[in-house]
């Protein structure tokens, strides 16, 4: 499981609403959240920060550790 994975594991959500809230296939949220070596887009990290109410720079920073 990626870090990006791990993180949606801890805040509990629910990857089937993720994927209709967002319109993000499931096959394509299961990549990301299974597969290092899946990029996550800009838009899908907008539309996951709205579908799971978090600021996309939240979740950037704490799924993706960058380093502020």
């Amino acid at each position: 499981m990626t870090e990006f994975g791990l993180y949606l594991s801890k805040k509990l959500v629910n990857r089937s609403d993720v994927a209709r809230k967002t319109g993000i296939s499931k096959t394509r949220l299961s990549e990301l959240l299974n597969n290092s070596t899946t990029k996550l887009c800009v838009d899908e990290l907008y539309l996951i920060g709205l579908a799971i109410d978090v600021d996309s720079y939240e979740v950037l920073k704490d799924a993706c550790k960058i380093i502020t």
